[in-house]
């Protein structure tokens, strides 16, 4: 047991490390594989595969049709559910403690055992372009995705998760054998739970299921990203609403800045309606309906950005207004009575977002593969009360630099 019995952490023979934390208090187990494989492991030929395995996992394996996988957790009131990020997969489940090795047997099903039939192939490949058609029709999803190209030009992180119509339509059985054989290490893997269960019987539980599966060793390495130029770019689309988003590359997982970075931000524009830049754009003027800024860590690089919509004729107005609430922060240090509220703020935020145990079961998997530990809450305090207005103003200075900006613009037709 680790500091204040926080988490649990067992690695079974085959590599796949199981981490475990018990509430006494729920009736309920949320539990879960990650891989540590998402769309930036895709080659060119490949783009959107990762999140096309994501759904195929539930169309088939040696031993179940899709129709008894999407039913086997349902048919108990459990939820049976799977994503696909930049550089992770997960599948994960939540449903009474009671059911909770059916849960394991599962989700170790779909995630080592999956069979890729081609029929269901074909009508997933119409689902995905589904999926597609719903996010270009909302610009404000479109516009994040199209931001990570703007970015990442030329590299894996760029790459759509869905993919484009072009290779989700060319996709076979062949491809997701090749692309899973190329990406899996069961190293790289998490069993991550949750629940009232002791941690012993979790582990004997998780392994009569992979006890079967052999130690896999990838030799995959990831393509760092190295090569920035800023960009600004503005598209005509069919909307009522000008859409910005404005960015630049940002702090990895390990770096220190990492912590501090997500405080500025939250004091910017994060999701409390007393964000600086919600105070102005919305409350102030009434230009926008939110405004957020946000910022997200990957292995060898991050991405900053700030996005809203606007009327177009407030679109320059917008951008000036949040150009002046950061030379703000660049230029005049937080009081003390501002940092006091920053920090109580950012520390109730994950506290209550800990209080999920469904976010802290997917939270520990993601610590694990990235850190390779999982940072106690009493931890993550310790660290944002050491958080000086000197760190927070040379921070902003720092990324807050126009001139390394890129910009994409939706403007209406």
């Amino acid at each position: 047991m680790n500091e204040e019995n926080e988490y649990q952490l067992h690695t079974f023979p085959n590599g796949i490390r199981l981490v475990h934390k018990q509430v006494m208090h729920t009736k309920l187990a949320h539990c879960g594989f990650m891989l540590d494989v998402g769309s930036r492991d895709e080659s060119t030929d490949q783009i959107g595969i990762a999140h096309f395995w994501e759904h195929m996992a539930f169309k088939g394996t040696t031993k179940r049709k899709a129709f008894h996988i999407i039913n086997s957790l349902e048919s108990v009131g459990g939820e049976l559910n799977a994503y696909t990020t930049k550089e992770k997969i997960c599948f994960h489940a939540s449903l009474l403690v009671n059911f909770f090795e059916k849960a394991v047997d599962i989700l170790t099903d779909i995630t080592f055992n999956s069979i890729f039939p081609e029929k269901e192939i074909e009508k997933e490949r119409g689902v995905i372009l589904e999926e597609m058609s719903m996010y270009l029709d909302a610009p404000e999803d479109a516009i994040h995705d199209e931001f990570d190209d703007v970015i990442f030009k030329n590299h894996a992180l760029g790459y759509n998760i869905l993919g484009t119509e072009e290779s989700v339509k060319s996709f076979q059985k062949s491809d997701f054998e090749k692309f899973i054989k190329e990406n899996i290490d069961t190293s790289k893997i998490i069993f991550s739970s949750v629940s009232n269960l002791p941690f012993d019987k979790v582990i004997k539980t998780v392994e009569r299921y992979i006890n079967d599966i052999p130690a896999i060793n990838c030799t995959r390495t990831r393509t760092k990203f190295e090569v920035y130029t800023p960009k600004y770019e503005v598209k005509t689309i069919t909307t009522t609403q000008s859409h910005c988003v404005f960015g630049r590359p940002s702090y990895t997982v390990e770096s220190d800045n990492r912590l501090p970075f997500f405080m500025l931000n939250n004091i910017l524009g994060g999701p409390g309606m007393n964000s600086r830049l919600n105070l102005v754009l919305r409350e102030k003027y009434g230009y926008v309906y939110g405004v957020d800024a946000s910022f997200t860590s990957y292995i060898d690089t991050g991405l900053f950005n700030i996005y809203f919509g606007t009327e177009k004729k407030h679109l320059q107005r917008c951008i000036d207004l949040v150009n002046k609430e950061m030379k703000r922060m660049k230029e005049i240090p937080l009081g003390t009575t501002q940092l006091h509220v920053a920090k109580a703020q950012l520390m109730g935020q994950l506290a209550m977002s800990e209080e999920s145990n469904s976010n802290f079961m997917l939270m520990m998997a993601k610590s694990m593969l990235d850190l390779g530990k999982i940072d106690t809450l009493n931890t993550i305090f310790d660290l944002i009360k050491n958080v000086s207005s000197k760190n927070l103003q040379d921070l902003a200075n720092e990324m807050y630099d126009f001139d390394s900006f890129s910009y994409l613009i939706y403007k209406p037709k």
